[in-house]
């Protein structure tokens, strides 16, 4: 800070602004001038220690250094001359809000010109574009909104906010409105500062300073400075730091963080030598495995002029804010050449030297860049001539940074590149294209000998470097994304010469990573293959959008037909060494070709090139090029067995590896066959593969194409033998390779059915563009029903990111909604199964099979015959037409009959079924096209098609084998094919329909249509009968099976009547008890409470160890039985999460408050063991656990320290045991007495213990005292055996331990307490989720729940057997002088301050220690019902005290006026004891309603109290809708409670009167209590992404938070999973939501990560799992991780099912339960989120 007299000097220097500012209007050189100015103040103000003052440094260098900078500019008073600036400015169309990290953007899928095109958020919800398909992202900050660019938007280019005037539509210069003065004034200011500026932070010494900024007087002070590297982890830059500065984790954590953010800080301030050594210790400690960190050590005065540098930015594009003309001014200055010539302008100063500057640096003088150069127009063309002019330069020092391309001069790129006429401007003019591709190439460096990419043995440098340079790809996309309209002559040229120089990039691929079959012994290094194809993934959408600019102008594509064509015949001249040519003969012809074996040779799966061809090629046809200028084409130069030599290689090399044959090379290769067929790769690697196939064959003979393919799958030694047909009866094969050959012939079938069935490419079959995404869809939900994200990863995107599945995907499909879980499913429409084809080329092996299955499944159940024939096929384009004589071609026939002979005569193993139905597929293939040929034909002899006759001619002598008509028809009844029956029977009937058809257009007689429809209609008959006589038999066969299984349970009965005369015996027994219990039958109604209450017939209760399996019944003195427990601190319903929490050793938790802060709740999975066979389990638990941690040291989902354990039957996390006990006999009948007669008693009684207890416990605070005296003639002998005492201690010491957070202690007094809150906290919790759901209370809780209130329920009623009784004893009297006032009991609660339903648990559980030594004969029944009636009346107090004002009257029937006066009457009461706190009420209809409503829960409560501990059956009234009366009468209170009070007025009035008069009445408690819910989430994911990207970091300054999270039980947002807010809990370092979770929910927590989309649910520090978020998009899906970007609304079903998991307290048990399904979850730091 300055010190007083520099105060007074500024103060002085301040006084004098304008009149410095004149002088520097006079001067000439006003460059001199400021740099004077700034030398003499900047390190006044800026580092003047070692902690920075950014408050007082930002005031002084806006009073000292940006004042008179705006006075000299405006000429004039800043605050006037800038505001008339804004006055006079046109506002700009473009937007330009910078995008924050993490902000929402929106682009829309049908007008962007490309997926860069984005919108804000408020530009966005003013535009056309919300009603359209959109595509929602968060942004990584740096790029900015496109709105009024017109460039980006087919339409709507502007929203509502920039809409231009139409009065402005003459675009006038904005110079024109300034005074040349001001021009020249502002041209100066500009000039000088961005000088200093770029000066300054271009600076690369470290301790001196530019001329003309020396500092008068020079310190010795310095900055031992720290920069940010990609290299090195928090972890160890924090480790460093300890070290080399001496300073505490936090301070280190805090400059790691600041260091990642701004890219450099300051760890050290001192003289020279002190910061040098600090500077020697980081690196010294950071070399060891890398290169160190980098660290300078600088002169206070440099970093100070660095900082105004950075300021001096900052206010440079604030002051253009006021003006367009300010901007032009400054574009102007930056971009002006400077003396050195060229590329010597700010702006290129600062470009080149991007990667020296630190990330703080780089990011502001980025934005400037975009506030300035790239809003206006004109600068942004020169800016985008000067960027190409060096990009070059500027991609290699991006290659040799380590920062990241976010913070990279070169990620500007896409807001030049993507912006059309200017990617065309910039390829006309600076040949870009050509830049782009030579700047990839060069980096590229490792060749083999032949100039081909190699990339074996990449180290991680080079990796890393290949990352790098695939962002130049990027760059190519963007200037290739928008396709040219109109081309001059001028982008012909250059983009040929950048075609060139990329079919030299491609010449380097094709045929790079060749392999060689490894026989005898395995591969021993699986070789690099994954760069190859990182590579061609990049490249495929450059591949295909060369492809499409070809394809928009005619001269352009023949031109690069030509000159792919010449590149590929120079990479074919290269491959040919070593390869004999050999001539093939078969069937009658006979083809040249050369010798090779694909299993011996080297093979490439890289045939970029050949691939690039084939796409040409049907640009040539689909553009009609081929036929309008053939002669401009080199046609005829073509040599087909060229062109397909390469891809049918590649194919064969796939089915060989299919085959089993390249098993020994690994892997490796295993993948790249995986990828080449994968929808990423596929469009330009498999596809283009076959289509170079279709090409060829479609140039030459059918008969010497399938001679070649023969040859090259090895398979032709087998078909062109003279015997072909009878080989395998003499030959014995080794198996394998029988076996090959078999899964050979397959594969070449399938690839023969490719060739001539795949025709729904536009140009190659007569089809529309969307005809191939149409048959993608189809083929995919012929497989299952699937969901939209499941589709659209099964399709090919364009460079759009689009499949061009949403325009299709209504014609062949229909969606089905989703339900609460699941997703939103497409199912395919009926009429379009038919077009179903089983080879279709995509499918992989399992997808045919699942296809396979599923289709014929489909027909069965329609009733239809279960052949799966090939779909009618669309005509092929003339330039592949000659494509279907392969389907009628000889050696197509000599195969077929060869295969089909094989399969009439079977022999073992060498034939297979699949092979014989891909020739019947191809059959069907053929006759199809025959019909197809004949129905479109006018005139017979248009069909040169006539398979049907060659199929049907036998072989030529000397063989005269069958023809393959005689051989269907031999096979159709062969037992052995009863599979292919029905495609046999399908193929015959379509050859007689043929001939049919064939026969009527020759006879000269004109047959009419019905006699071939008649022929056709007896063969469907046929058909039908032979089906219905097969359904017949099947139907007889299955009645014979029943008949024989019911004979055989007739048999079974009769052999056991024994055994199940004594079931039915039983059975009786329990409908006779049930009946017996029903109100029906009994005389007076059910209650459960009081000495009227009825008592169920006693029954023996056996339950079953699911240990070991054997029956126990439930005995108080025998083995004890135990139920599996979780106890867990709960928030659930807490109505102050602000109180702090309470110190474990003190509190006091004997009276719960209503507002619920905190409970106990205490859940169960229902299972039952013996307490033995469970502590056998547990200790096995234990030991395993002790192994396990010896071995692995990683969490599992339960913690055994904690005494947790997954139950053994269905892995439900427990923490604890439940003892089970039998019900609680209810007393004899005594007299019993009157309310006064109790209070009387009870009063001796309690006087009698404080006596005792005096005697025995003289020390005042009575739990800190030792129990010592145990065993004397107060304790009455103790009901319960050994086992169940012992499992009565175990639970108690579970619960206190769980419920107060500390270590277990049996002996402590709070034991009972906790658990008798644990019985009444569940209680209300599920009479909460009761109401919330609403159920009726009885009859509709799960088992698990019912039998777990009956357990606690009881087990509270006995735990002060095992706790000490002077204790509990001591725990009623004060329990009861909250009821009656005690003047022996000091600091008894207010009325307001206790819940009533767990006094009354705490009270009625209690009084077992009293009652075991009462001999006044008192019965527990009747103690309970006045119990419970002054409870009641309590809480009626407490509902009227705190009950609201309402001045609505309402009239009210006679039923209730008794009610009301009661109200009233009781009301006046308590006013004249508390006095006029109270207001006057005049309504006792209000007051009744507030009574009644506000007691229901706890009366309902009780009622499930009663019920669980007595076990009295509920009446059947309450298993329905909610009965005030019957609830009253089961209860055994009257239905007006307030004769409760009016009844017992001289005896409840001086109680009410004591209670009343000490206490102040303050209570914010209302009742009844509302429901605790998660917070309301928006509709809409984008406002919750907003909210996120607005939200700051409290802990770093103002920083944005990289994970913003969101509590959903209070709202809060967090930031999760950063150092920089972590905190100390219970001595370990926790992340802000495990650190939230123990404040909010108790040590449970519900989050949403909004940046993932995703919900978090955490419990304790260890364990936590990731949960579906409630938001859904259109198509019924969750988006996690925000990756499809479609918009998302809250789906309320799905938030509720998270809302009922909170509220029923199984959020723990779900974590529990998602870890054991997904070990990964446990290896996770829960809590460093």
């Amino acid at each position: 800070m300055p010190t007083c007299l520099n105060w007074f000097v500024i103060i002085f220097m301040v006084s004098l602004l304008p009149p410095s500012t004149q002088k520097w209007l006079q001067v000439t050189d006003l460059y001199k001038e400021v740099y004077h100015h700034l030398a003499r103040y900047v390190p006044k103000i800026y580092c003047l220690g070692p902690n920075l003052n950014p408050q007082s440094e930002d005031l002084l260098a806006q009073m000292l250094l940006q004042a008179p900078l705006e006075w000299y500019l405006c000429g004039e008073d800043p605050s006037t001359g800038l505001a008339k600036l804004e006055q006079n400015n046109q506002p700009s169309q473009l937007c330009g809000h910078v995008f924050k990290v993490g902000e929402p953007t929106y682009s829309c899928r049908e007008c962007a010109a490309d997926p860069t095109c984005v919108l804000c958020m408020q530009c966005f919800l003013g535009s056309v574009h919300k009603e359209h398909r959109y595509r929602m992202t968060t942004s990584g900050g740096g790029g900015f909104c496109d709105c009024g660019d017109t460039e980006a938007w087919k339409k709507g280019p502007y929203c509502q906010k920039h809409e231009p005037n139409i009065s402005d539509s003459c675009q006038e210069d904005p110079l024109a409105h300034l005074s040349t003065d001001m021009i020249a004034r502002c041209y100066n200011v500009f000039s000088v500062v961005l000088k200093y500026a770029v000066d300054m932070l271009t600076w690369d010494k470290e301790d001196e300073l530019p001329p003309g900024l020396e500092p008068p007087d020079r310190s010795d002070t310095y900055y031992c400075m720290l920069f940010n590297d990609e290299v090195h982890t928090y972890e160890q830059v924090i480790y460093t730091l300890q070290k080399a500065v001496n300073c505490t984790q936090k301070e280190a954590v805090s400059f790691a963080t600041t260091v990642d953010r701004d890219g450099r800080k300051s760890v050290r301030f001192g003289d020279f030598a002190f910061c040098e050594l600090a500077k020697s210790v980081i690196v010294r400690n950071t070399s060891r495995q890398s290169k160190p960190l980098r660290v300078q050590v600088m002169h206070s005065s440099v970093v100070a002029h660095q900082c105004f540098a950075l300021k001096a930015l900052h206010w440079l594009g604030h002051v253009i804010g006021y003006s367009d003309a300010l901007r032009r001014i400054l574009c102007q200055v930056g971009l002006e050449r400077g003396p050195e010539g060229e590329n010597s302008s700010l702006v290129d100063t600062l470009m080149l030297c991007d990667s020296k500057m630190w990330k703080g640096a780089r990011n502001v003088y980025h934005q400037l860049f975009m506030s300035s150069l790239l809003m206006d127009l004109k600068y942004k063309k020169l800016f985008a001539i000067q960027f190409a002019k060096n990009y070059r330069r500027l991609q290699t020092d991006f290659m040799e940074d380590d920062h990241e391309r976010v913070v990279s001069v070169t990620s500007l790129s896409v807001q030049l590149f993507t912006v059309p006429t200017m990617a065309r401007m910039l390829i006309t003019e600076e040949n870009l294209m050509t830049t782009i591709i030579r700047t990839f190439v060069d980096h590229l460096r490792h060749r083999d000998l032949q100039g081909r990419f190699q990339f074996e043995r990449y180290t991680a440098q080079q990796a890393f470097k290949f990352r790098r340079v695939q962002s130049l790809i990027g760059d190519l996309k963007y200037v290739l994304i928008s396709r040219p309209t109109e081309w001059s002559d001028q982008l012909r040229e250059k983009f040929l010469e950048g075609l060139d120089t990329f079919l030299e990039l491609l010449k380097c691929m094709q045929g790079m990573d060749p392999v060689v079959r490894q026989v005898g012994q395995h591969i021993e290094m699986e070789p690099e293959w994954e760069a190859a194809f990182t590579l061609q993934m990049k490249l495929t959408h450059i591949i295909s959008m060369i492809q499409e600019w070809c394809a928009t102008d005619e001269r352009v594509l023949i031109e690069a037909y030509k000159k792919c064509l010449t590149a590929l015949t120079h990479c074919h001249s290269g491959f040919a060494d070593g390869e004999q040519p050999i001539t093939l003969s078969m069937c009658g012809h006979s083809v040249d070709t050369i010798r090779y074996c694909v299993s011996q040779e080297k093979v490439s799966i890289h045939l970029p090139v050949s691939r690039l061809l084939a796409g040409l090629h049907v640009l040539l046809s689909k553009m009609e090029v081929a036929y309008r200028f053939p002669e401009q084409l080199p046609l005829s130069e073509l040599s087909p067995p060229m062109l397909i030599e390469h891809p049918l290689r590649c194919l064969v090399l796939c089915a060989q590896v299919h085959a089993g044959m390249w098993r020994r090379n690994g892997f490796s290769l295993v993948n790249q066959i995986y990828y080449y067929h994968n929808v990423k790769c596929r469009v330009e690697m498999f596809d283009k593969d076959l289509i170079m196939l279709q090409a060829g064959a479609s140039m030459m003979d059918p008969n010497h194409f399938l001679m070649i393919v023969l040859s090259r799958f090895e398979l032709y030694h087998i078909f062109s033998s003279a015997d072909c047909r009878k080989r395998y009866n003499r030959e014995n094969a080794n198996k394998d390779v029988v076996q090959q050959n078999n899964t050979l012939t397959e594969e070449m079938l399938h690839l023969i059915m490719m060739v001539v069935g795949e025709r729904f490419e536009a140009g190659i079959g007569q089809v529309e563009g969307c005809d191939e995404i149409k048959r993608e869809i189809l083929h995919q939900l012929c497989i299952r029903p699937m969901a939209h994200s499941e589709l659209v990863k099964a399709l090919p995107e364009n460079e759009n990111k689009e499949t061009g599945m949403e325009r299709v995907i209504d014609c062949v499909a229909s969606f089905k909604k989703p339900g609460v879980t699941g997703r939103g499913l497409y199912e395919l429409r009926p009429e379009c199964a038919k077009q179903f084809n089983l080879y279709f080329h995509h499918y992989s092996r399992a997808d045919q099979s699942k296809a396979e299955e599923a289709q014929r499944k489909l027909k069965r159940q329609n009733g239809e015959d279960t052949a799966l024939p090939p779909p009618v096929l669309p005509p092929f384009c003339p330039l592949f037409a000659s494509l279907v004589n392969i389907l009628q071609c000889d050696v197509l026939l000599g195969m077929l009959g060869a295969v089909l002979q094989w399969a009439v005569e079977p022999s073992a193993g060498h034939w297979s079924e699949s092979m014989l139905q891909r020739v019947l597929h191809l059959i069907g293939m053929a006759l199809l096209e025959e019909q197809q040929q004949l129905e479109n034909s006018s005139e017979d002899n248009d069909v040169y098609f006539n398979f049907t006759l060659k199929m049907s001619r036998p072989g030529e002598a000397p063989s005269n084998t069958a023809s393959v008509l005689a051989l269907l028809e031999n096979l159709q009844n062969a037992p052995h094919l009863e599979v292919h029956e029905d495609m046999i029977r399908w193929l015959l009937k379509t050859v007689a329909g043929i001939k049919t058809m064939r026969e009527r257009s020759a006879s000269t007689s004109t047959v009419t249509a019905s006699g071939s429809r008649g022929q056709e209609e007896t063969a469907c008959d046929k058909d039908k009968a032979e089906r219905k006589r097969k359904a017949e038999i099947a139907r007889l066969r299955r009645e014979k099976v029943m008949a024989q299984m019911s004979e055989m349970q007739r048999h079974f009965i009769n052999e056991n009547k024994e055994l199940f005369q004594q079931s039915l015996e039983e059975l009786d027994a329990s409908t006779s008890t049930s009946l017996e219990h029903s109100p029906a039958s009994s005389d007076a109604a059910l209650a459960c409470v009081g000495p009227r209450r009825s008592r169920p017939r006693e029954k023996r209760q056996v339950v079953t160890c699911i240990l070991c399996q054997e029956e126990q019944e439930i005995r108080a003195d025998g083995k004890a039985m135990v139920l599996a427990a979780f106890v867990q601190r709960s928030t659930v319903m807490s109505k102050n999460r602000t109180r702090p929490p309470h110190d474990p050793k003190r509190y006091d938790p004997l009276f719960m408050h209503p507002d619920l802060s905190f409970g106990t709740h205490t859940g169960s999975c229902g299972h039952i063991m013996h307490s033995h066979c469970w502590q056998r389990y547990f200790e096995a638990v234990q030991a395993k656990e002790q192994r396990r941690q010896q071995r692995l040291r990683v969490h599992t989902s339960y913690d055994v320290g904690n005494g947790e354990f997954l139950c053994p039957l269905c892995e439900c996390l427990s923490n604890t045991v439940i003892p089970l006990l039998p019900r609680t006999m209810g007393s004899s009948r005594y007299p019993q007495p009157g309310l006064g007669q109790w209070l009387k008693t009870s009063g001796q009684q309690i006087k009698a213990m404080h006596s005792a207890h005096r005697k025995l416990q003289p020390v005042s605070e009575y739990w800190n005292a030792e129990h010592s005296v145990k065993g004397t003639h107060m304790f009455p002998s103790n009901p319960y055996s050994s086992t169940i005492k012992e499992m009565l201690t175990t639970f108690g010491t579970a619960t206190y331990k769980v419920g107060l957070k500390v270590h277990p202690n049996e002996q402590d007094p709070r034991i009972p307490i906790m658990c008798w809150s644990s019985c009444a906290y569940t209680i209300q919790s599920i009479e909460r989720l009761l109401v919330d759901e609403k159920k009726p209370l009885f009859g509709s809780l799960p088992c698990r729940q019912d039998d777990c209130l009956s357990s606690l329920a009881r087990f509270g009623s006995a735990c002060w057997t095992a706790a000490c009784q002077p204790t509990v004893q001591g725990h009623f009297i004060r329990l009861l002088a909250a009821l009656i006032p005690d003047p022996q009991v000091e600091a008894s609660p207010c009325i307001l301050d206790v819940d009533m339903l767990h006094l009354l648990v705490s009270v009625v559980l209690s009084y077992g220690s009293v009652h075991s030594q009462d001999s006044s004969g008192l019965s527990v029944d009747a103690v309970q019902l006045h119990l419970f009636h002054l409870i009641t009346v309590a809480h009626m107090v407490q509902i009227l005290l705190t009950s609201e004002e309402v001045t609505m009257e309402q009239e009210s029937g006679e039923a209730e006026r008794g009610e009301e006066e009661g109200a009233c009457r009781l009301y006046n009461t308590l006013r004249t004891h508390v006095g006029s706190s109270l207001p006057e009420v005049g309504s006792g209809w209000h007051l009744w309603r507030c009574v009644k409503t506000g007691i229901l829960p706890y009366l309902r409560g009780a009622a499930l109290f009663f019920h669980h501990l007595h076990g009295v059956p509920a009446p059947p009234e309450l298993h329905g809708q909610y009965n005030w009366e019957v609830l009253c009468g089961y209860l055994s209170l009257p239905s007006n409670l307030l004769q409760l009070f009016h009844g017992q007025q001289e005896l409840l009035e001086p109680l009410l009167h004591g209670n009343l008069s000490f206490s102040p009445l303050v209570s914010s408690d209302c009742f009844p209590r509302e429901s605790n819910s998660l917070i309301d989430l928006p509709d809409d994911y984008s406002a919750l992404i907003n909210q996120a990207s607005s939200f700051t970091c409290p802990k770093s300054g103002g920083d944005k938070s990289r994970a913003p999270t969101l509590c959903l039980v209070c709202g809060s947002m967090l930031c999760s999973q950063s150092y920089c807010c972590q905190t100390e809990l219970e001595g370990e370092d926790v992340g802000a939501c495990t650190a939230h979770t123990f404040a909010c929910g108790a040590g449970v927590g519900i989050f949403l990560r909004v940046r993932e989309s995703q919900v978090l649910f955490l419990a304790g520090k260890t364990k936590g799992c990731f949960y579906a978020p409630p938001y859904l998009d259109d198509y019924g899906e969750t988006d996690q991780g925000l990756r499809r970007g479609n918009p998302l609304h809250l789906c309320h079903e799905r938030y509720r099912k998270i809302q009922k998991l909170w509220r029923q307290h199984s959020i723990t048990e779900e974590i529990g339960h998602a870890q054991e399904a997904n070990q990964t979850l446990v290896g996770i730091d829960w809590q460093h989120l």
